[in-house]
């Protein structure tokens, strides 16, 4: 039985960015194919919640072989854009130190409950549980049409960031 969700996705507005493509690449140093976040919608201080969304496109990188004839986003894909999500959430409310990013620390309880494919819009949530400078821990969940297709939690450990970034 899939957890509760932490949001109700149906008072969602999901024309109203808090962030776009350009200003996620100002705070995530993943590019080209690497790059799994396309959005911010919403930002609860209150709740520690953050919510984000993938639109999938035909041309991802794994689409042609995964499965040819019946292309299916990779859990290990969906697992890296949230990820994305609570990196971006750590670097821009103060969870970690300036100059650094949240790199990927492990993952725990992860279930997949339904399939992800091109076209559709991947809504991404994460809720802070344990927020500290030197080791975070996110509960993500993932929903395609008002639908959980993954949930889990995600660790994050401080890392420096790469030079640009």
């Amino acid at each position: 039985m899939p957890p509760e969700a932490h949001f109700d996705l149906a008072t969602l507005d999901q024309t109203k960015l808090i962030a776009d493509h350009d200003a996620i690449r100002r705070v995530n140093p993943q590019r080209y194919e690497m790059e799994q976040l396309d959005g911010i919608l919403l930002f609860d201080r209150e709740r520690a919640l953050m919510i984000g969304f993938k639109d999938v496109r035909n041309d991802e990188f794994w689409v042609r072989g995964h499965m040819p004839g019946m292309p299916l986003m990779p859990g290990v894909i969906l697992c890296e854009a949230a990820a994305q999500l609570c990196s971006y959430f750590s670097v821009t409310q103060g969870v970690i130190e300036s100059g650094r990013i949240l790199g990927f620390g492990g993952m725990e309880d992860v279930r997949f409950r339904g399939a992800v494919r091109p076209g559709d819009r991947l809504i991404l949530v994460c809720k802070g549980e344990r927020l500290h400078r030197r080791h975070s821990i996110f509960d993500v969940q993932g929903f395609v049409n008002g639908g959980m297709v993954f949930h889990g939690k995600v660790i994050g450990v401080p890392l420096d960031a790469p030079p640009g970034a």
